[in-house]
């Protein structure tokens, strides 16, 4: 039996969020441990229900999503935090990313793909909606900003692979190598961009680190 996902919830949508959790928790790989309706008091949740995963709407009152995900990481930065709204355009989508957010979903994704997302996300992945993942790899310069080692074509090929969602598995079938060696070539990426996560070396390779991307 796979390690149990404990997961909380920040959405100020009541019907939503206890809808969510329903579904989720019923999986036997997850268990919600907490359900908030904003980002105000987010260091004492993550201190009381101590999740693996959390689930951030953007759009909530008194502390929105990313600032509730920058104050996340001053407190707990290996919690992996996956966006759930509704917003898809690029300033939102690169704030999220740039607070620290590790993968992107729209609420019009189908429940079982979230399902699958916060377990992609867990295992080391980066999900994003197909509209989000475009919008990112619109920006997308092969070779980093700074000075060092450009990308080569096959590890920009899984870079981009990667931020669109895909799992190491499906990396390896969709470019004919094996799943180790995919791991091989993400690890070398993230040396050369300076990175620890699939959606810093994305937004690395933007050629932005610290302004909004180029447009």
């Amino acid at each position: 039996m796979p390690p149990l996902i404990r997961l909380a919830i920040f959405e100020d949508n009541d019907e939503l969020r206890r809808n969510l959790a329903l579904f989720l928790n019923w999986d036997e790989a997850i268990e919600v441990v907490g359900q908030f309706a904003n980002a105000v008091d987010i260091e004492a949740h993550i201190a009381a229900a101590c999740p693996d995963v959390v689930l951030m709407d953007i759009d909530m009152p008194g502390a929105n999503g990313i600032e509730g995900i920058a104050r996340l990481r001053k407190v707990a930065p290996s919690i992996q935090v996956m966006m759930l709204t509704v917003f898809e355009d690029d300033d939102n989508i690169f704030a999220a990313i740039r607070a620290g957010a590790n993968g992107y979903l729209l609420k019009k994704t189908p429940p079982a793909e979230i399902l699958e997302a916060v377990k992609e996300l867990h295992a080391g992945g980066s999900p994003m909606s197909g509209s989000i993942a475009r919008r990112v790899l619109r920006h997308f310069q092969p070779a980093p900003a700074e000075p060092g080692p450009a990308l080569t074509a096959r590890e920009q090929e899984i870079l981009g692979l990667l931020v669109r969602g895909n799992s190491y598995k499906m990396i390896a079938a969709a470019v004919g190598i094996s799943p180790n060696t995919v791991r091989n070539h993400i690890h070398k990426i993230y040396e050369k961009l300076h990175v620890n996560s699939a959606t810093e070396a994305a937004y690395k390779a933007l050629g932005s680190t610290g302004g909004s991307p180029r447009r």
